[in-house]
Protein backbone atom coordinates (compact mmCIF):
# COMPACT_ATOMS: atom_id res chain seq x y z
CA UNK A 1 0.00 0.00 0.00
CA UNK A 2 1.43 3.39 -0.99
CA UNK A 3 1.74 6.40 1.31
CA UNK A 4 -1.43 8.10 0.07
CA UNK A 5 -3.63 5.06 0.68
CA UNK A 6 -2.08 4.42 4.10
CA UNK A 7 -2.86 8.01 5.10
CA UNK A 8 -6.44 7.59 3.85
CA UNK A 9 -6.76 4.40 5.92
CA UNK A 10 -5.51 6.21 9.07
CA UNK A 11 -7.84 9.17 8.50
CA UNK A 12 -10.77 6.76 8.13
CA UNK A 13 -9.89 5.19 11.50
CA UNK A 14 -9.74 8.67 13.06
CA UNK A 15 -13.19 9.51 11.68
CA UNK A 16 -14.51 6.33 13.36
CA UNK A 17 -12.82 7.33 16.68
CA UNK A 18 -10.61 4.24 16.48
CA UNK A 19 -7.61 6.15 17.77
CA UNK A 20 -5.55 3.28 19.18
CA UNK A 21 -5.53 1.50 15.80
CA UNK A 22 -4.86 4.78 13.99
CA UNK A 23 -1.95 5.47 16.36
CA UNK A 24 -0.42 2.03 15.82
CA UNK A 25 -0.57 2.40 12.04
CA UNK A 26 0.77 5.93 12.16
CA UNK A 27 3.73 4.88 14.33
CA UNK A 28 4.72 2.43 11.59
CA UNK A 29 4.33 5.15 8.98
CA UNK A 30 6.56 7.56 10.94
CA UNK A 31 9.32 4.94 11.06
CA UNK A 32 9.15 4.58 7.29
CA UNK A 33 8.80 8.32 6.55
CA UNK A 34 10.57 10.08 9.47
CA UNK A 35 11.00 13.34 7.55
CA UNK A 36 7.50 13.68 6.13
CA UNK A 37 5.95 16.79 7.67
CA UNK A 38 2.38 15.65 6.95
CA UNK A 39 2.90 12.24 8.58
CA UNK A 40 4.56 13.76 11.65
CA UNK A 41 1.67 16.22 12.03
CA UNK A 42 -0.84 13.39 11.66
CA UNK A 43 0.93 11.42 14.38
CA UNK A 44 0.81 14.42 16.69
CA UNK A 45 -2.89 14.91 15.96
CA UNK A 46 -3.71 11.32 16.92
CA UNK A 47 -1.71 11.64 20.14
CA UNK A 48 -3.64 14.83 20.88
CA UNK A 49 -6.92 12.94 20.42
CA UNK A 50 -5.62 10.22 22.77
CA UNK A 51 -4.98 12.85 25.49
CA UNK A 52 -1.23 12.44 25.13
CA UNK A 53 -0.89 16.19 24.77
CA UNK A 54 2.74 16.59 25.84
CA UNK A 55 3.86 13.85 23.49
CA UNK A 56 1.84 15.39 20.63
CA UNK A 57 3.91 18.57 20.97
CA UNK A 58 7.10 16.63 20.14
CA UNK A 59 5.68 15.50 16.79
CA UNK A 60 4.18 18.87 15.87
CA UNK A 61 7.59 20.44 16.47
CA UNK A 62 9.25 17.75 14.35
CA UNK A 63 6.75 18.46 11.58
CA UNK A 64 7.57 22.17 11.73
CA UNK A 65 11.31 21.46 11.76
CA UNK A 66 10.86 19.64 8.45
CA UNK A 67 8.50 22.29 7.03
CA UNK A 68 8.42 25.54 8.97
CA UNK A 69 5.36 26.89 7.09
CA UNK A 70 3.17 23.85 7.83
CA UNK A 71 0.41 25.95 9.35
CA UNK A 72 -1.78 22.91 10.05
CA UNK A 73 0.95 21.56 12.35
CA UNK A 74 1.46 25.00 13.86
CA UNK A 75 -2.26 25.30 14.55
CA UNK A 76 -2.32 21.86 16.18
CA UNK A 77 0.73 22.77 18.26
CA UNK A 78 -1.05 25.91 19.45
CA UNK A 79 -4.08 23.81 20.41
CA UNK A 80 -1.88 21.47 22.46
CA UNK A 81 -0.34 24.43 24.29
CA UNK A 82 -3.83 25.79 24.95
CA UNK A 83 -4.91 22.43 26.37
CA UNK A 84 -1.92 22.55 28.73
CA UNK A 85 -2.92 26.08 29.82
CA UNK A 86 0.22 27.51 28.22
CA UNK A 87 -1.78 30.38 26.80
CA UNK A 88 1.07 32.71 25.81
CA UNK A 89 2.74 30.09 23.65
CA UNK A 90 -0.60 29.22 22.04
CA UNK A 91 -1.45 32.86 21.35
CA UNK A 92 1.93 33.57 19.76
CA UNK A 93 1.47 30.65 17.36
CA UNK A 94 -2.09 31.65 16.40
CA UNK A 95 -0.85 35.19 15.70
CA UNK A 96 2.01 33.86 13.56
CA UNK A 97 -0.38 31.77 11.47
CA UNK A 98 -2.88 34.58 10.97
CA UNK A 99 -0.21 37.12 10.04
CA UNK A 100 1.25 34.81 7.38
CA UNK A 101 -1.92 33.07 6.24
CA UNK A 102 -4.65 35.69 6.64
CA UNK A 103 -7.41 33.38 5.42
CA UNK A 104 -6.64 30.49 7.77
CA UNK A 105 -10.14 29.95 9.14
CA UNK A 106 -9.14 27.16 11.51
CA UNK A 107 -6.53 29.32 13.21
CA UNK A 108 -8.96 32.24 13.50
CA UNK A 109 -11.57 29.93 15.04
CA UNK A 110 -9.12 28.31 17.47
CA UNK A 111 -7.72 31.69 18.50
CA UNK A 112 -11.32 32.78 19.15
CA UNK A 113 -11.75 29.68 21.34
CA UNK A 114 -8.72 30.74 23.36
CA UNK A 115 -10.11 34.26 23.75
CA UNK A 116 -13.44 32.82 24.87
CA UNK A 117 -11.71 30.54 27.37
CA UNK A 118 -10.14 33.58 29.06
CA UNK A 119 -13.44 35.52 28.96
CA UNK A 120 -12.37 37.94 26.22
CA UNK A 121 -15.59 37.41 24.31
CA UNK A 122 -15.56 40.65 22.33
CA UNK A 123 -12.11 39.83 20.93
CA UNK A 124 -13.34 36.31 20.17
CA UNK A 125 -16.23 37.79 18.20
CA UNK A 126 -13.87 40.00 16.17
CA UNK A 127 -11.82 36.96 15.15
CA UNK A 128 -14.96 35.04 14.23
CA UNK A 129 -16.29 37.92 12.13
CA UNK A 130 -13.03 37.85 10.14
CA UNK A 131 -13.38 34.11 9.62
CA UNK A 132 -17.05 34.32 8.61
CA UNK A 133 -16.20 36.89 5.92
CA UNK A 134 -14.06 34.15 4.40
CA UNK A 135 -16.52 31.29 4.94
CA UNK A 136 -19.99 32.79 5.60
CA UNK A 137 -21.74 29.42 5.87
CA UNK A 138 -19.18 27.63 8.05
CA UNK A 139 -21.31 25.91 10.72
CA UNK A 140 -18.54 25.76 13.34
CA UNK A 141 -17.90 29.49 13.06
CA UNK A 142 -21.60 30.35 13.30
CA UNK A 143 -22.03 28.07 16.33
CA UNK A 144 -19.04 29.64 18.04
CA UNK A 145 -20.40 33.11 17.34
CA UNK A 146 -23.83 32.13 18.68
CA UNK A 147 -22.21 30.85 21.88
CA UNK A 148 -20.22 34.09 22.26
CA UNK A 149 -23.36 36.20 21.89
CA UNK A 150 -25.26 34.00 24.33
CA UNK A 151 -22.45 34.25 26.89
CA UNK A 152 -22.60 38.05 26.64
CA UNK A 153 -26.38 38.06 27.09
CA UNK A 154 -26.95 39.06 23.45
CA UNK A 155 -29.76 36.55 23.06
CA UNK A 156 -31.37 38.01 19.93
CA UNK A 157 -28.08 37.99 18.04
CA UNK A 158 -27.43 34.44 19.19
CA UNK A 159 -30.85 33.35 17.90
CA UNK A 160 -30.12 34.95 14.52
CA UNK A 161 -26.92 32.94 14.09
CA UNK A 162 -28.59 29.73 15.25
CA UNK A 163 -31.47 30.28 12.83
CA UNK A 164 -28.95 30.74 10.01
CA UNK A 165 -27.30 27.44 10.97
CA UNK A 166 -30.66 25.64 10.89
CA UNK A 167 -31.47 27.14 7.50
CA UNK A 168 -28.24 25.58 6.21
CA UNK A 169 -28.39 22.36 8.24
CA UNK A 170 -31.88 21.66 9.67
CA UNK A 171 -30.65 18.57 11.55
CA UNK A 172 -27.96 20.45 13.49
CA UNK A 173 -28.88 19.31 16.99
CA UNK A 174 -26.33 21.54 18.74
CA UNK A 175 -28.08 24.58 17.30
CA UNK A 176 -31.47 23.20 18.34
CA UNK A 177 -30.25 22.61 21.89
CA UNK A 178 -28.69 26.09 22.21
CA UNK A 179 -31.86 27.66 20.83
CA UNK A 180 -34.04 25.71 23.26
CA UNK A 181 -32.18 27.24 26.23
CA UNK A 182 -33.30 30.72 25.14
CA UNK A 183 -36.95 29.95 24.41
CA UNK A 184 -39.88 29.65 26.80
CA UNK A 185 -42.15 27.24 24.97
CA UNK A 186 -45.91 27.22 24.46
CA UNK A 187 -47.79 24.43 22.67
CA UNK A 188 -47.83 26.27 19.33
CA UNK A 189 -44.16 27.20 19.39
CA UNK A 190 -42.64 26.91 15.93
CA UNK A 191 -39.32 25.57 17.16
CA UNK A 192 -40.98 22.88 19.27
CA UNK A 193 -42.88 21.68 16.20
CA UNK A 194 -39.64 21.63 14.20
CA UNK A 195 -37.93 19.47 16.85
CA UNK A 196 -40.91 17.10 16.96
CA UNK A 197 -40.69 16.65 13.20
CA UNK A 198 -36.98 15.84 13.42
CA UNK A 199 -37.72 12.70 15.43
CA UNK A 200 -39.92 11.45 12.59
CA UNK A 201 -37.43 12.51 9.92
CA UNK A 202 -36.11 9.61 7.85
CA UNK A 203 -32.57 10.77 8.65
CA UNK A 204 -33.07 10.76 12.42
CA UNK A 205 -31.66 7.26 12.86
CA UNK A 206 -28.51 8.37 11.05
CA UNK A 207 -27.74 10.82 13.84
CA UNK A 208 -25.00 9.77 16.23
CA UNK A 209 -25.61 9.29 19.95
CA UNK A 210 -24.45 12.80 20.91
CA UNK A 211 -26.79 14.38 18.37
CA UNK A 212 -29.77 12.37 19.60
CA UNK A 213 -28.86 13.27 23.18
CA UNK A 214 -28.81 16.99 22.40
CA UNK A 215 -32.21 16.83 20.72
CA UNK A 216 -33.76 14.82 23.56
CA UNK A 217 -32.46 17.23 26.22
CA UNK A 218 -33.89 20.15 24.21
CA UNK A 219 -37.30 18.44 23.97
CA UNK A 220 -37.21 17.61 27.68
CA UNK A 221 -36.74 21.31 28.42
CA UNK A 222 -39.52 22.31 26.03
CA UNK A 223 -42.07 19.94 27.57
CA UNK A 224 -41.17 21.12 31.05
CA UNK A 225 -42.02 24.67 29.93
CA UNK A 226 -45.41 23.29 28.85
CA UNK A 227 -45.85 21.69 32.31
CA UNK A 228 -46.08 18.34 30.53
CA UNK A 229 -43.78 16.60 32.99
CA UNK A 230 -44.55 13.10 31.73
CA UNK A 231 -43.23 13.86 28.25
CA UNK A 232 -40.46 15.99 29.69
CA UNK A 233 -39.22 13.05 31.75
CA UNK A 234 -39.63 10.70 28.79
CA UNK A 235 -37.18 12.73 26.70
CA UNK A 236 -34.83 13.42 29.61
CA UNK A 237 -34.75 9.71 30.36
CA UNK A 238 -33.86 8.94 26.72
CA UNK A 239 -31.11 11.58 26.70
CA UNK A 240 -29.58 10.38 29.96
CA UNK A 241 -29.83 6.73 28.93
CA UNK A 242 -27.79 7.37 25.78
CA UNK A 243 -25.13 9.31 27.69
CA UNK A 244 -24.98 6.70 30.44
CA UNK A 245 -24.42 3.91 27.89
CA UNK A 246 -21.41 5.78 26.51
CA UNK A 247 -19.88 6.48 29.91
CA UNK A 248 -19.02 4.62 33.11
CA UNK A 249 -20.99 6.36 35.89
CA UNK A 250 -19.37 4.34 38.70
CA UNK A 251 -17.94 6.44 41.51
CA UNK A 252 -15.43 4.09 43.14
CA UNK A 253 -12.47 6.31 42.23
CA UNK A 254 -14.28 9.46 43.36
CA UNK A 255 -14.98 7.87 46.74
CA UNK A 256 -11.34 6.75 47.06
CA UNK A 257 -10.14 10.25 46.10
CA UNK A 258 -12.36 11.89 48.73
CA UNK A 259 -11.23 9.32 51.34
CA UNK A 260 -7.61 10.08 50.44
CA UNK A 261 -8.22 13.82 50.82
CA UNK A 262 -9.67 13.38 54.30
CA UNK A 263 -6.81 11.06 55.28
CA UNK A 264 -4.28 13.56 53.94
CA UNK A 265 -5.68 16.60 55.73
CA UNK A 266 -6.03 14.68 58.98
CA UNK A 267 -2.28 14.10 58.88
CA UNK A 268 -0.70 17.42 57.84
CA UNK A 269 -0.22 20.77 59.51
CA UNK A 270 -1.62 23.52 57.31
CA UNK A 271 -0.98 26.38 59.73
CA UNK A 272 2.33 27.39 58.08
CA UNK A 273 1.66 30.82 56.49
CA UNK A 274 2.32 31.03 52.75
CA UNK A 275 3.57 34.09 50.91
CA UNK A 276 1.09 35.90 48.65
CA UNK A 277 0.89 39.16 46.73
CA UNK A 278 -1.94 41.68 46.50
CA UNK A 279 -4.25 39.46 44.46
CA UNK A 280 -7.37 38.20 46.21
CA UNK A 281 -9.27 35.17 44.96
CA UNK A 282 -12.91 34.42 45.72
CA UNK A 283 -13.68 30.74 45.20
CA UNK A 284 -17.39 29.96 44.63
CA UNK A 285 -17.99 26.23 44.81
CA UNK A 286 -20.55 23.51 45.49
CA UNK A 287 -22.39 20.94 43.44
CA UNK A 288 -22.99 21.82 39.77
CA UNK A 289 -26.39 23.55 39.40
CA UNK A 290 -26.31 24.75 43.01
CA UNK A 291 -26.36 28.49 42.24
CA UNK A 292 -22.66 29.12 41.64
CA UNK A 293 -23.29 31.09 38.43
CA UNK A 294 -25.89 33.30 40.09
CA UNK A 295 -23.60 34.05 43.04
CA UNK A 296 -20.64 34.82 40.79
CA UNK A 297 -22.72 37.17 38.63
CA UNK A 298 -23.81 39.01 41.79
CA UNK A 299 -20.31 39.34 43.26
CA UNK A 300 -18.65 40.10 39.91
CA UNK A 301 -21.12 42.95 39.33
CA UNK A 302 -19.33 44.76 42.16
CA UNK A 303 -17.19 47.61 40.85
CA UNK A 304 -14.07 46.20 42.56
CA UNK A 305 -14.40 42.62 41.29
CA UNK A 306 -13.89 40.72 38.05
CA UNK A 307 -15.31 37.28 37.35
CA UNK A 308 -13.20 34.57 35.72
CA UNK A 309 -16.15 32.19 35.37
CA UNK A 310 -15.90 28.41 35.48
CA UNK A 311 -12.18 27.93 35.03
CA UNK A 312 -10.34 24.68 35.72
CA UNK A 313 -6.93 26.13 36.60
CA UNK A 314 -6.90 25.13 40.27
CA UNK A 315 -7.83 21.49 39.72
CA UNK A 316 -5.29 21.14 36.88
CA UNK A 317 -2.48 22.63 38.97
CA UNK A 318 -3.25 20.44 41.98
CA UNK A 319 -3.57 17.29 39.88
CA UNK A 320 -0.35 18.02 38.00
CA UNK A 321 1.59 18.98 41.14
CA UNK A 322 0.40 16.48 43.74
CA UNK A 323 -1.79 13.70 42.35
CA UNK A 324 -0.69 10.38 40.94
CA UNK A 325 -3.88 8.75 39.69
CA UNK A 326 -6.09 9.19 42.79
CA UNK A 327 -3.25 9.10 45.33
CA UNK A 328 -1.56 12.20 46.71
CA UNK A 329 2.19 12.57 46.84
CA UNK A 330 2.36 13.67 50.47
CA UNK A 331 6.09 14.43 50.43
CA UNK A 332 5.62 16.84 47.50
CA UNK A 333 2.80 18.58 49.36
CA UNK A 334 4.87 18.90 52.53
CA UNK A 335 7.83 20.23 50.53
CA UNK A 336 5.59 22.81 48.88
CA UNK A 337 4.13 23.86 52.24
CA UNK A 338 7.67 24.41 53.58
CA UNK A 339 8.85 26.16 50.41
CA UNK A 340 9.35 29.89 50.93
CA UNK A 341 7.77 30.44 47.54
CA UNK A 342 4.09 29.74 46.85
CA UNK A 343 4.22 28.08 43.45
CA UNK A 344 0.59 26.95 43.39
CA UNK A 345 -0.60 30.50 44.04
CA UNK A 346 1.82 31.94 41.47
CA UNK A 347 0.94 29.42 38.74
CA UNK A 348 -2.76 30.01 39.30
CA UNK A 349 -2.56 33.80 39.28
CA UNK A 350 -0.23 33.83 36.27
CA UNK A 351 -3.10 32.20 34.38
CA UNK A 352 -5.54 34.72 35.83
CA UNK A 353 -3.22 37.53 34.66
CA UNK A 354 -3.71 36.37 31.09
CA UNK A 355 -7.36 37.45 31.35
CA UNK A 356 -6.17 41.08 31.64
CA UNK A 357 -8.58 41.91 34.47
CA UNK A 358 -8.47 45.46 35.81
CA UNK A 359 -9.20 44.42 39.40
CA UNK A 360 -6.94 42.42 41.70
CA UNK A 361 -10.04 40.74 43.20
CA UNK A 362 -11.22 37.87 40.99
CA UNK A 363 -13.92 35.20 41.36
CA UNK A 364 -13.52 31.57 40.30
CA UNK A 365 -16.80 29.68 40.15
CA UNK A 366 -15.68 26.17 39.20
CA UNK A 367 -18.24 24.24 41.30
CA UNK A 368 -16.05 21.22 41.93
CA UNK A 369 -13.38 23.31 43.61
CA UNK A 370 -15.18 22.16 46.78
CA UNK A 371 -12.91 19.12 46.43
CA UNK A 372 -9.81 21.28 46.87
CA UNK A 373 -10.86 23.50 49.81
CA UNK A 374 -7.98 22.23 51.96
CA UNK A 375 -5.49 23.21 49.27
CA UNK A 376 -7.16 26.62 48.93
CA UNK A 377 -6.66 27.15 52.67
CA UNK A 378 -2.94 26.30 52.35
CA UNK A 379 -1.97 28.13 49.20
CA UNK A 380 -4.51 30.98 49.03
CA UNK A 381 -4.61 32.13 52.67
CA UNK A 382 -6.23 35.49 51.90
CA UNK A 383 -8.91 34.01 49.66
CA UNK A 384 -12.62 33.78 50.37
CA UNK A 385 -14.54 30.52 50.00
CA UNK A 386 -18.27 30.60 49.28
CA UNK A 387 -20.11 27.29 49.37
CA UNK A 388 -23.36 27.29 47.36
CA UNK A 389 -26.08 24.81 48.20
CA UNK A 390 -29.79 24.29 47.60
CA UNK A 391 -32.52 21.71 48.15
CA UNK A 392 -30.72 18.43 47.31
CA UNK A 393 -33.62 17.07 45.23
CA UNK A 394 -33.90 20.29 43.22
CA UNK A 395 -30.13 20.23 42.73
CA UNK A 396 -30.00 16.62 41.54
CA UNK A 397 -33.03 17.09 39.28
CA UNK A 398 -31.33 20.09 37.65
CA UNK A 399 -28.27 17.94 36.94
CA UNK A 400 -30.48 15.21 35.43
CA UNK A 401 -32.07 17.80 33.11
CA UNK A 402 -28.85 19.12 31.60
CA UNK A 403 -26.16 18.18 29.13
CA UNK A 404 -22.60 18.84 30.37
CA UNK A 405 -19.55 19.10 28.14
CA UNK A 406 -17.07 18.46 30.96
CA UNK A 407 -15.55 14.92 31.05
CA UNK A 408 -15.51 15.14 34.86
CA UNK A 409 -19.33 15.01 34.82
CA UNK A 410 -19.40 11.34 33.78
CA UNK A 411 -21.74 10.59 36.70
CA UNK A 412 -24.41 13.14 35.69
CA UNK A 413 -26.60 10.92 33.50
CA UNK A 414 -27.87 8.28 35.87
CA UNK A 415 -30.28 8.67 38.80
CA UNK A 416 -28.26 6.45 41.12
CA UNK A 417 -24.85 7.98 40.38
CA UNK A 418 -26.15 11.56 40.62
CA UNK A 419 -27.53 10.86 44.10
CA UNK A 420 -24.38 8.98 45.15
CA UNK A 421 -22.20 11.87 43.96
CA UNK A 422 -24.34 14.26 46.01
CA UNK A 423 -23.88 12.08 49.10
CA UNK A 424 -20.09 12.01 48.57
CA UNK A 425 -20.03 15.79 48.10
CA UNK A 426 -22.11 16.29 51.25
CA UNK A 427 -19.78 14.10 53.29
CA UNK A 428 -16.67 15.95 52.10
CA UNK A 429 -18.26 19.35 52.74
CA UNK A 430 -19.11 18.30 56.30
CA UNK A 431 -15.45 17.44 56.77
CA UNK A 432 -14.27 20.83 55.43
CA UNK A 433 -16.81 22.64 57.60
CA UNK A 434 -15.52 20.77 60.66
CA UNK A 435 -11.99 22.02 59.93
CA UNK A 436 -12.63 25.49 58.51
CA UNK A 437 -16.10 26.41 59.74
CA UNK A 438 -15.58 30.18 60.05
CA UNK A 439 -13.72 30.42 56.74
CA UNK A 440 -16.49 29.03 54.53
CA UNK A 441 -19.63 31.06 53.81
CA UNK A 442 -22.74 28.96 53.17
CA UNK A 443 -24.80 30.61 50.42
CA UNK A 444 -28.28 29.11 50.52
CA UNK A 445 -29.96 29.35 47.12
CA UNK A 446 -33.50 29.46 48.45
CA UNK A 447 -32.68 32.25 50.93
CA UNK A 448 -31.00 34.28 48.20
CA UNK A 449 -33.98 33.91 45.88
CA UNK A 450 -36.46 34.88 48.60
CA UNK A 451 -34.43 37.69 50.22
CA UNK A 452 -31.80 38.72 47.67
CA UNK A 453 -30.70 42.05 49.12
CA UNK A 454 -30.34 40.74 52.67
CA UNK A 455 -28.42 37.63 51.65
CA UNK A 456 -26.21 39.24 49.01
CA UNK A 457 -25.17 41.94 51.48
CA UNK A 458 -24.00 39.17 53.81
CA UNK A 459 -21.92 37.63 51.00
CA UNK A 460 -20.37 40.96 50.02
CA UNK A 461 -19.55 41.67 53.66
CA UNK A 462 -17.95 38.22 54.01
CA UNK A 463 -15.75 39.13 51.03
CA UNK A 464 -14.60 42.26 52.93
CA UNK A 465 -16.10 44.53 50.29
CA UNK A 466 -18.26 47.63 50.69
CA UNK A 467 -21.84 47.28 49.49
CA UNK A 468 -22.46 48.00 45.79
CA UNK A 469 -26.13 48.13 44.63
CA UNK A 470 -25.01 46.86 41.22
CA UNK A 471 -24.71 43.40 42.78
CA UNK A 472 -28.51 43.16 42.56
CA UNK A 473 -28.46 44.20 38.89
CA UNK A 474 -26.34 41.17 38.00
CA UNK A 475 -28.53 40.22 35.02
CA UNK A 476 -27.48 43.45 33.30
CA UNK A 477 -23.79 42.73 33.91
CA UNK A 478 -21.69 41.92 30.86
CA UNK A 479 -18.38 42.03 32.74
CA UNK A 480 -18.48 38.27 33.24
CA UNK A 481 -19.59 36.19 30.25
CA UNK A 482 -21.29 32.91 31.15
CA UNK A 483 -19.90 29.67 29.73
CA UNK A 484 -22.08 27.13 31.54
CA UNK A 485 -25.54 25.59 31.12
CA UNK A 486 -26.80 28.45 33.33
CA UNK A 487 -26.16 30.96 30.53
CA UNK A 488 -29.80 31.76 29.75
CA UNK A 489 -30.83 32.09 33.40
CA UNK A 490 -27.91 34.43 34.17
CA UNK A 491 -29.35 37.10 31.87
CA UNK A 492 -32.68 37.19 33.74
CA UNK A 493 -33.73 38.83 37.02
CA UNK A 494 -34.24 36.54 40.01
CA UNK A 495 -37.09 34.06 39.55
CA UNK A 496 -38.57 31.48 41.93
CA UNK A 497 -39.80 28.75 39.59
CA UNK A 498 -36.79 26.50 40.28
CA UNK A 499 -37.59 26.25 44.00
CA UNK A 500 -39.25 22.91 44.81
CA UNK A 501 -39.12 22.01 41.12
CA UNK A 502 -38.48 18.41 42.15
CA UNK A 503 -42.10 18.01 43.23
CA UNK A 504 -43.23 17.75 39.60
CA UNK A 505 -40.88 14.80 39.01
CA UNK A 506 -41.24 12.85 42.27
CA UNK A 507 -42.92 9.82 40.70
CA UNK A 508 -40.28 9.62 37.97
CA UNK A 509 -37.12 10.02 40.05
CA UNK A 510 -37.84 7.73 43.01
CA UNK A 511 -34.51 5.90 42.68
CA UNK A 512 -32.55 9.17 42.99
CA UNK A 513 -34.71 10.70 45.69
CA UNK A 514 -34.79 7.53 47.83
CA UNK A 515 -30.97 7.51 47.97
CA UNK A 516 -30.97 11.16 49.03
CA UNK A 517 -33.65 10.54 51.69
CA UNK A 518 -31.70 7.58 53.08
CA UNK A 519 -28.28 9.21 53.23
CA UNK A 520 -28.72 12.90 54.05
Amino acid sequence: MDLKNRIIEINNLISLNKFSRALSKCESLVKKFPNNSYVLNLHGLILQQCNQTKKSIIYFKKSLFVQEDNYAAMNNLANSYKNLLEFKEAENLYKTIISNDTKNVKALNNYANLKREINQYEQAKELLFKAIKIEPENINLLLNLAVCCQGLGEMNDSKIYLSKILSIEPLNTTAHKLLSSMIYYNKDNKHLNEMRKLIDDENFENLNSDQKTELFFALGKAYEDLKDFENSFLFLKKANSIKKNNLDPKLENTKKLFDNIIKLFDSIDISVPKSINSKKNIFICGMPRSGTTLIEQMIASHNSVNGAGEIHYLSEIIKYSFLESIKFNKSKILDEIKNSQNQVYEKYNNLIDFHNFKSHIVTDKAPQNFIWIGFIKIFFPNSKIIHCFRNPKDNCLSIFKNYFSSPTMFWAYDQKSIAEQYVLYSRLMKYWKSKFKDDIFDANYEKIINSPETEVKKIISFCDLPWDPECLNFYKNKKTPVQTVSVAQASQPIYKSSIKSNEAYVKYLSEMFNILDSNL
